[in-house]
């Protein structure tokens, strides 16, 4: 499965002005931020070096080249970014095949965007094969786009994503509503001119104009991002 679909006709929620929704991947609808965090401890472990628990909070929500770049510059391991990067993607599928939790709310959100057809795209820092194991979890069926951090030229914290996401779907990013869990993805869902649904997993998340902090996915549904959009 790729990202490269066709482009599908600008679609607007009926009463709304939402148009689509956005939603990152790990952390935010399934429980995965640990899982990387488990597996670099433990791929750093093997090449004899300790990370330091403060260091979470640096690599958390980013892209495999900042998160593994920093941690081979913070310990001086012996490791190609490349050679660190087939490692820590090998040990989180392993995880993720053990186990793949969703995020409470994750499954009843995504069956009430599809109920409505509403336009949804997944939108991930993580690489294609990552999110085409998680999708048989997910249910590939939500989503009318998915794309991958490895296919677009500059991912989160840059805006491109979800850009991208937008105008294959042929949407206003001012009209989507993205729903992300890490300050990295806040970032790239702004810097887009997204409205944006924080529900923070690993670091704080302070609300801001047209960013709405919830503590659960619980509490997002379609009338509740139709509301934050409409300024109801």
């Amino acid at each position: 499965m790729t990202s490269t679909v066709p482009a599908l006709g600008t679609r607007t929620a009926e009463g709304s002005a939402l148009q689509a929704v956005l939603l990152d991947m790990d952390g935010t609808l399934v429980d995965t931020e640990g899982f990387w965090w488990d597996v670099e401890v433990e791929v750093f472990a093997a090449l004899g070096h300790t990370l330091d628990d403060s260091w979470r909070h640096v690599v958390v929500g980013g892209p495999m080249t900042r998160s593994a770049g920093f941690l081979i510059e913070a310990t001086g391991a012996d490791i190609t970014l490349a050679e660190l990067s087939v490692l820590l993607n090998a040990g989180f599928e392993d995880r993720i095949g053990r186990a793949l939790p969703l995020m409470p709310g994750a499954a009843r959100l995504l069956a009430e965007l599809s109920e409505y057809e509403i336009p949804t795209a997944l939108v991930s820092a993580s690489h294609r094969r990552i999110i085409d194991r998680v999708l048989t979890a997910l249910g590939p069926q939500h989503f009318a786009l998915t794309v991958a951090g490895d296919e677009v030229a500059r991912t989160k914290p840059y805006p491109d994503p979800y850009l991208f996401a937008a105008a294959r779907l042929g949407v206003d990013p001012a009209r989507c509503a993205v729903v992300e869990d890490t300050a990295t993805g806040v970032a790239a869902a702004e810097a887009a001119g997204c409205l944006v649904v924080a529900v923070p997993s690993v670091q704080p998340i302070a609300p801001a104009v047209r960013r709405t902090v919830v503590t659960s996915l619980e509490v997002v549904d379609l009338a509740f991002l139709r509301g934050l959009m409409t300024g109801r």
